[in-house]
C-alpha cells in the first residue's frame, strides 16, 4: 500500500456529522435516565467518541482501552493484546462500547468477552464503520453508522501507519466500489 496517491473520499464530513447525530439520538433514547459508561478503543475511536459524546448531551462516564490485533500492515492476525484495560468498576452499570471500525471482529469480540466477565447491567456496541464482509467472528452491532465496502479506510481518527488520522472525512486508499451505503 502506498501513500503516493491521495485517498478517495468515501464519506464527507457532512455525512459523518449526520450519522453521529442519528446514533446519538438512538443512544440517548435507549439510555434515558441512565448514566452509562462509554468505553472507547484507542487510538482510532477518539474523534468519533468526542463528537458522539457532545451530541449525546447527557451524563456519561468515559473510559478507554488500548487493544491491538493487527499482525501485518492491514490484516488482522486474530490475536488480541490488551495494553490498557478498564479501571472503572462496571459491575451493575450500563456499558456502551464505542469503536471506529469493525472488520474481522476479533478485537471487539475480545473486548466484549472481557467486559461481560465484569458483569455489567447491560452491554451494547456502537460502531461508526462496519465491514461486515470481512467478519471472521460473530459480533452484534447495536448502533451502526455506516456499512462499508471491503476497502482500507483512513481519516476521522483511522490511520494507515499513523498517517491520515487528521482528515475530517473518511477516505479509502482504493477506489470505493460499489458505493458505500448508510444503515
Amino acid at each position: 500500500m502506498t501513500d503516493e496517491k491521495e485517498p478517495v473520499v468515501l464519506y464527507a464530513r457532512e455525512q459523518i456529522v449526520e450519522a453521529v447525530g442519528r446514533l446519538a439520538s438512538e443512544i440517548r433514547h435507549d439510555y434515558q435516565g441512565k448514566n452509562p459508561v462509554i468505553i472507547g478503543i484507542l487510538k482510532g475511536s477518539f474523534m468519533f467518541i468526542a463528537d458522539l459524546i457532545r451530541e449525546l448531551a447527557m451524563p456519561v462516564e468515559v473510559e478507554f482501552v488500548v487493544l491491538s490485533s493487527y499482525g501485518s500492515e492491514t490484516e488482522s492476525a486474530g490475536k488480541v493484546r490488551m495494553a490498557k484495560g478498564v479501571h472503572t468498576t462496571i459491575k451493575g452499570r450500563h456499558v456502551l462500547v464505542v469503536e471506529d471500525i469493525i472488520d474481522s471482529g476479533y478485537t471487539v469480540s475480545y473486548l466484549l468477552d472481557y467486559l461481560r466477565q465484569r458483569r455489567p447491567a447491560s452491554l451494547k456496541l456502537c460502531v461508526l464503520l462496519d465491514k461486515e464482509l470481512r467478519r471472521k467472528v460473530p459480533v452484534v452491532v447495536d448502533y451502526r453508522g455506516f456499512r462499508v465496502p471491503n476497502k482500507f479506510v483512513v481519516g476521522y481518527g483511522l490511520d494507515y501507519d499513523e498517517k491520515y488520522r487528521y482528515l475530517s472525512d473518511i477516505r479509502c486508499i482504493e477506489e470505493p466500489t460499489p458505493p458505500a451505503t448508510s444503515l
